[in-house]
């Protein structure tokens, strides 16, 4: 089924991926190692540089970021604290806060994946957003922000 969505993306918008990733590895359904890895990569304030590691780990290297130690690596090559990851990779503090966020999708109920969610004013708002066009996904959040007078 996954391997059907790359092809189809990979037409659609000409993403490149690698589909060695189906030979190297054993697929596993769960995305809470890389979800921790990049939650672990927060606590360092690295949180988007982990974000693009992990995408480009699965998709051009065929690497699995249900991997520990294919996250540590990516930490290394990001210049995290390895030490500091490692510990925050599993710890309860990270778990839980992955729960945490878990728990508010469940609550927002969301419209799929990935999905694009603003919050201002305590308000929580589903932004429809356009692959190929940033600004037309800009031009939507910044309508619903309500700036200071």
């Amino acid at each position: 089924m996954i391997i059907g969505a790359w092809h189809r993306i990979s037409e659609m918008l000409g993403t490149e991926f690698n589909f060695d990733f189906w030979i190297k590895n054993k697929p596993r359904r769960s995305t809470y190692p890389a979800c921790r890895a990049v939650l672990a990569a927060r606590a360092q304030n690295h949180e988007k540089e982990m974000i693009n590691a992990i995408q480009q780990a699965y998709y051009q290297r065929a690497l699995n970021p249900s991997d520990d130690h294919v996250l540590i690596d990516l930490a290394k090559e990001i210049s995290l604290d390895t030490n500091k990851f490692i510990t925050d990779l599993n710890s309860d503090k990270i778990k839980n806060q992955l729960m945490d966020q878990i728990s508010l999708s469940r609550k927002l109920s969301h419209r799929g994946f990935p999905s694009l969610v603003l919050e201002t004013a305590g308000k929580y708002y589903f932004i429809d957003h356009d692959y190929s066009n940033a600004e037309t996904t800009l031009s939507k959040i910044i309508g619903l922000i309500e700036f200071p007078k």
